[in-house]
């Protein structure tokens, strides 16, 4: 019998291990949770310093922990080396609680040991430096999980009797739901105001230009300053009149086809910078696999786990990315090398800072200890592990390494340009546009959004100089009216719960699936839309 045995999560993780580890290690999995509060009341005591009372939660949870406990008899010393997060802390606390009652392991040292990653130097460096269990880190999701079945355990009883049985009320869950309900009513009560634009579209040597009136009459517009289709008319004959009498003016010379003329008023140029996105975090990833790939946040994790316990890759099983719960977007410093090094080699040095970027942890009581997710091995680039990934694995590895690889590249250099063209005195359009100077990290990778703005300002205008003229080709008045708030995607609920402090990264998914699950909100066009029972609930 192996002398070390080690305890684990999952069995994936447990046969990586095994192999890193040798013969005198037996490696075996806790398969999560193995024990949880008493189902019933009084399993939290709030007038006895919120005593708690635990059980081995099932039959097959009995199993695994009778499985550990032969073989903890048989072993000289036991690491725990279960997630290194509050729920891993606490996994490995309840096991060492119940063979501790069962009076197995005696004087045996019992170590923990934490890794971010599953690979051979983490797993190894792990081992040679354990630690004690946290009891904070135990203390703290003890406290979670009470606080849990003390809302639960006397809600949800309510919302069985008075609406059906089976629904349920939660510390985070509810607030969620509410989010949900709460956005819905907003776009119900929501009244449509009318209002209008006037477009010119003008050319310079046939290459075009578009631009929106800014200023009528010697009056800066606003977004109501036009609010009918009559108003919208009137201006636009009173425009075009004045573009017709610029026809005239000296050196205006048009090409057939021009209505009228612009003059160049104004041109102002500048060059901003765009700076790459953090690495990424468990809500991060959630929100950006949902934009880019269509994801649903159950989706993300489940193969973010894959990624991170193991895959062939040809040469025995590798973790390829880091642990995906985090909050965290500070990288080692090891990863940091490793990251330079390839941008200079695959991108060229120009496309290098002169030092490290590093970033700031946005999220509330983040757990800095952690890493952000990133690749293990950053040369493992997505194109030499593709034959050995499955294409949700690939997709969502490709996503990690690339912004990953971005986050510490120089920024992007983008010109940008404002005209402002007059139509007669005290008529101005203004046209926006920029140019690409230099794509820095954005050769790499572009963060997605929730929702597009109507605004293009990534148009390209042609060379243009004060006092050039321009042929006016049409003039157009658009109806507008305003939107509506958005309905909450999965990507912008997690976005928003996470800025409220509401809930952790190993929480976001099951608080979507729960909602779906309990039939409270249904998807639809990916955008959640609360149900009868979920606003019933949520009153």
């Amino acid at each position: 019998m192996s002398k070390n045995l080690v305890i684990v999560e999952s069995p994936a993780k447990a046969k990586t291990i095994k192999k890193y580890l040798g013969k005198d290690f037996e490696v075996l999995a806790s398969y999560g949770h193995v024990r949880d509060l008493v189902p019933k009341e009084g399993a939290v005591d709030p007038d006895h310093d919120f005593a708690m009372k635990y059980q081995i939660i099932d039959d097959k949870s009995e199993r695994h922990v009778e499985t550990i406990a032969k073989a903890v008899t048989k072993a000289e010393a036991l690491y725990l080396a279960t997630d290194p997060d509050r729920e891993g802390e606490a996994i490995s606390w309840h096991l060492c609680e119940i063979l501790r009652q069962r009076d197995l392991l005696g004087d045996k040292p019992v170590q923990r040991v934490v890794f971010h990653e599953v690979t051979q130097r983490a797993i190894q460096e792990a081992v040679a430096h354990p630690r004690s269990l946290s009891l904070d880190l135990v203390n703290a999701q003890q406290a979670r999980r009470a606080l849990d079945y003390l809302v639960g355990f006397n809600l949800s009883p309510l919302l069985w009797k008075k609406i059906r049985p089976g629904l349920s009320a939660g510390r985070v869950q509810s607030p969620a739901l509410r989010m949900i309900v709460e956005r819905e009513e907003e776009i119900e009560q929501f009244q449509a105001r009318e209002y209008w634009t006037l477009e010119a579209d003008a050319a310079k040597a046939r290459q075009p230009v578009t631009a929106r009136l800014l200023e009528y009459a010697g009056e800066k517009l606003t977004q109501f300053s036009v609010t009918d289709g009559e108003q919208a008319q009137a201006m636009e004959r009173a425009l075009l009149d004045a573009a017709r009498a610029q026809l005239t003016a000296p050196g205006s010379s048009a090409d057939e086809g021009a209505i009228g003329r612009l003059r160049v008023a104004r041109v102002e140029r500048k060059q901003r910078k765009r700076n790459p996105a953090a690495p990424f975090i468990t809500s991060t990833l959630q929100q950006e696999a949902s934009r880019k790939l269509g994801f649903s946040t159950q989706r993300t994790m489940r193969v973010a786990q894959q990624l991170y316990e193991g895959i062939d890759t040809g040469s025995g099983a590798v973790g390829l990315i880091t642990y995906m719960r985090t909050d965290s977007v500070n990288l080692a410093q090891d990863a940091l090398n490793d990251i330079r090094t390839l941008i200079t080699q695959r991108y060229g040095a120009h496309n290098l800072p002169s030092s490290p970027r590093i970033f700031k942890t946005k999220a509330k009581n983040a757990q800095e200890a952690h890493e952000a997710i990133r690749p293990t091995t950053i040369n493992l680039a997505p194109e030499t592990v593709r034959t050995h990934l499955n294409a949700d694995q690939h997709a969502l590895y490709e996503l990690i390494w690339k912004r990953t690889v971005a986050c510490q590249m120089i920024p992007a250099t983008l010109d940008t340009v404002s005209v402002d063209l007059e139509c007669g005195p005290g008529n101005i359009f203004r046209a926006t546009g920029s140019t690409i100077a230099d794509p820095g990290f954005m050769a790499v990778y572009q963060e997605g959004v929730d929702d597009q703005s109507d605004e293009d300002e990534s148009r390209a205008l042609p060379p243009l100089k004060q006092g050039e003229w321009l042929d006016l080709r049409a003039l157009r008045p658009e109806q507008h009216f305003t939107e509506p708030p958005p309905r909450y995607s999965e990507a912008s609920l997690v976005k928003t719960l996470e800025e409220h402090g509401i809930g952790r990264p190993s929480t976001y998914a099951a608080i979507i699936s729960t909602l779906l699950a309990r039939e409270y909100a249904v998807l639809d066009n990916r955008r959640f839309k609360p149900t009868d029972i979920g606003r019933i609930v949520n009153r």
